[in-house]
């Protein structure tokens, strides 16, 4: 039994790779001991020498940075397998919980720990960042990281030749021109399907920097799942993980707006036996403000000093940005006054974080005061960065006039506003239509050697456009010629637009066409800009020929586009012109949704072509296409126009077979058609079909009130039993519309009947309405039936007896 324990312990040592001479005498005795004693613990990690946790008495884990270093002799020794996520953590965050729980994570490391750890992990993670650009650069341009992307673009045409040469790329490359590769992918999907392709290959396996640069991709997307699968892996295979790598996953999750997924990233952390440092910290602050949770960013700043991480100079400007977001301006200013008194100098971020909020907000003096602030408080002298801010925040939110003013503040001051700045204060002019003031601008900028560029002039010129001054717009493009600037596509896009705009689609059309003469060349903003102007102006014709023109040099409308043009022939009266501009778009490559076709389909219906309306429904499933309730409703309600209610049931099975839930508006239909021909039976049977898939309450009580109302009162009473199964009031609004039918029909015991029917199921219906029975009942000669009548209400205390 001895020997049996014995080489127990040595395969528990052997498994944890601990070195033998890195633990005390007192561990190995606690070793010992666990497994003498048969304490039930985890598979040790592979990389469990570099990451020990501990447990005291109390249950509360903490990190011995030092394996040489004493313990406590109350503390036990926990080997524990590095914990994956577990998948009921990683459900479907609800975002009323907004992850407050999760600050005790930082409570489960001790001060010594935290400080230890975040000096280690500091001196190991802080890269050269200058090295690293260049080395990035240098890599992205190596031929066999050109090559590996050129055969990830051939993905669609994939062939196992292909496979075979990215296998090629991937036993000669090194880890640093993977990661160029990756890197290299416009899409961080495709990079992501690279990467798993890449790890299952034979005798291949990814470095951990691979690991750690598609974590950092993926931090800049939504992608949090394949973050978190990333992750898994790592863990999974021991590989070396540091507080910056789960600061990757936390802002992944933040960006997918999972904030209880990203705060638990603490928790993986503590598992994993990875201190939180201030990068990580400052993360979680950061995802708190961008959910605008800032009390809870408050208390978190609160948890991590108590465990003696201590907050930074971007710590204090996160929570600036929260105040300034929340308009909280008063305690984001009060809070630079508190880092001076903590120790931080306040940077320039700081300040211009709150500047940008002031300049929004049109509050120059206190922008003014702030600067003041800035230089007597904090030492910082306002440079050309701080005007270029100031001026770019007022400029963009349409204060011209403040904006200008600290032009010329910036220049007093000894500071040279370049093109830039003068563009965009010209832009926030033209944008509210004051074109004397830009122009005065634009000379100033010539008297002081500032040559205004395409975009100031093409800012101008869109200006005048706005207006309708299409000549002065004109005027100004010429002016460019004379000053050396030639006009780009943007410049003659915004006076086509202008033209379009007021009603001078063909003078826009034949400046599209003398584009080659002008030497611009028009993109596809360009042909849809006059494309919409000649819809507009009804010129369908024309622009059906510009469509044409447009397809050829390979511009593609969207669909949107597609749908007003389809809207606007059909509107004439031409369905079967949009039908084959549908289908010529289709043919060319042209996005083609469910919206399309059914604006199609709607316009054949409204020529009354039903055939074509049908003939389109099964085009749509060719094409991939699957109809929407929408589609079915218009078909469904022209084939009731027409009376065809056998081709009716048959699109209504069709649509439930197929899964698609009707919405209220089919039902009206479908119950308004049925009922104007009185075919009730076949109403039942296809709503108790319809009503398996998508429940509508009052579908029977509208039922009886469009039997009413087109006078099959006798067929409605039929009905009546599956109104008063409900017992609602709703039933009862529908029961004395049928009491007031038969009293118009001059059926006075049919409706006494109705209401003795809605009394048994213990409703109550309208007095007046009985009363009205009532009287008719005894000027029929049934006065006993009346007197029963009357009697109901006094029996549930509605009417006093000696109104009898």
């Amino acid at each position: 039994m001895r020997k049996t324990i014995s080489q127990g312990f040595r395969s528990i040592q052997s498994s944890t790779n601990f070195r033998c001479n890195q633990l005390s005498n007192f561990e190995l005795n606690c070793l010992y001991s666990i497994y003498t004693n048969q304490i039930s613990s985890p598979e040790p990690s592979r990389n469990s020498k570099h990451q020990r946790s501990y447990s005291d008495h109390e249950g509360k884990p903490s990190i011995n940075p030092n394996p040489n270093e004493a313990i406590d002799p109350n503390l036990h020794l926990h080997f524990g397998r590095l914990t994956e996520f577990n998948e009921t953590h990683e459900s479907d965050d609800e975002e009323t919980d907004d992850g407050t729980d999760q600050f005790d994570a930082l409570d489960l490391f001790d001060k010594n720990t935290v400080s230890t750890n975040s000096e280690r992990n500091g001196e190991v993670d802080v890269p050269q960042q200058q090295d690293e650009d260049e080395e990035e650069l240098e890599e992205s341009g190596h031929p066999l990281v050109r090559e590996a992307c050129r055969l990830i673009s051939l993905r669609h045409e994939w062939n196992p030749k292909l496979e075979s040469q990215l296998r090629h790329f991937l036993r000669t490359c090194n880890p640093r021109q993977v990661r160029a590769v990756l890197r290299s992918q416009k899409d961080e999907r495709v990079a992501v399907n690279f990467f798993y392709w890449a790890d299952r290959q034979w005798r291949y396996r990814h470095a951990p920097e691979v690991f750690d640069e598609m974590l950092k991709l993926l931090s800049k997307t939504k992608l949090c799942e394949s973050s978190r699968r990333i992750m898994r892996l790592m863990i999974r295979r021991g590989i070396r993980r540091n507080p910056k790598l789960f600061s990757y996953l936390m802002v992944s999750y933040s960006r997918a707006g999972k904030l209880r997924a990203a705060m638990r990233v603490l928790n993986l952390m503590q598992k994993d036996g990875i201190a939180p440092d201030i990068t990580v910290c400052n993360t979680a602050i950061h995802v708190l403000v961008m959910a605008k949770r800032l009390e809870k960013a408050l208390c978190f700043l609160d948890r991590m000093q108590r465990v003696g991480i201590v907050p930074s100079v971007v710590t204090y400007n996160c929570l600036i940005k929260g105040f300034c977001e929340a308009k909280r301006i008063t305690e984001a200013l009060d809070l630079i006054q508190q880092m001076t008194v903590n120790g931080f100098a306040p940077d320039k971020v700081s300040f211009y974080t709150i500047m940008t909020f002031l300049c929004k907000e049109k509050k120059t003096e206190n922008v003014r005061d702030l600067l003041k602030r800035m230089q007597m408080e904090a030492g910082l002298m306002p440079d050309q960065v701080t005007y270029y801010t100031i001026i770019h925040v007022l400029a963009k939110h349409g204060h011209a006039e403040e904006a200008l003013e600290f032009v010329r503040e910036a220049e007093r001051s000894g500071f040279q506003v370049d093109s830039v700045g003068y563009s965009a204060v010209i832009n926030a002019f033209c944008h509210n239509g004051l074109m004397n003031q830009a122009k005065e601008i634009m000379s100033k900028m010539l008297s002081n050697g500032h040559n205004p560029d395409v975009v100031t002039y093409t800012s101008i010129v869109n200006g005048f456009c706005r207006l309708g001054q299409i000549d002065e717009a004109k005027r100004m493009v010429k002016h460019m010629y004379k000053y050396g600037c030639k006009p780009n596509t943007v410049t003659y896009t915004s006076i086509l637009h202008g033209l379009c705009r007021f009603g001078r689609s063909v003078e826009a059309l034949e400046m599209l066409n003398k584009s080659e003469e002008e030497w611009w060349v028009p993109t596809g903003v360009s042909y849809s800009v006059v494309m919409h102007g000649l819809r507009r102006e009804g010129k369908l014709k024309q622009a059906c020929d510009l469509i044409s023109e447009m397809l050829k040099k390979g511009f593609f409308p969207t669909t949107i586009e597609i749908n007003l043009f389809i809207q606007a022939l059909c509107k004439e009266g031409k369905a079967k012109e949009a039908k084959n501009f549908m289908q010529e778009c289709l043919h060319k490559g042209c996005a083609i949704n469910v919206v399309n076709f059914t604006a199609l389909i709607h316009g054949f219906c409204k020529e009354g072509d039903l055939e074509a309306a049908l003939s389109l429904l099964d085009d749509m499933y060719l094409n991939n296409k699957h109809p929407d309730v929408y589609t079915y409703t218009i078909i469904l309600d022209n084939l009731g126009k027409k009376g065809q209610f056998e081709d009716m049931i048959n699109i209504i099975k069709r649509m439930v077979q197929r899964g698609v839930s009707p919405t209220p508006v089919t039902y009206r239909t479908v119950i308004h058609r049925f009922c104007l021909n009185g075919k009730v039976e076949e109403l039942v049977d296809i709503l108790d079909r319809m009503l398996t898939k998508q429940d509508f309450r009052n579908s029977y009580n509208m039922v009886i009130e469009k039997l009413c109302r087109f006078g099959f009162v006798d067929k409605a009473y039929d009905i009546l039993p599956k109104v008063l199964r409900t017992g609602s009031r709703n039933d009862v609004a529908s029961c004395d519309l049928l009491i007031g039918a038969y009293l118009e029909k001059g059926s006075a015991m049919k409706a006494y009947k109705v209401a003795c029917r809605v009394f048994n199921r213990n409703l109550v219906p309208n007095l007046e309405v009985c009363e009205r029975v009532a009287k008719r009942l005894d000027l029929d000669g049934f006065e006993i039936e009346g007197r029963k009548l009357r009697e109901k209400f006094v029996e549930r205390g509605i009417v006093s007896p000696h109104k009898l």
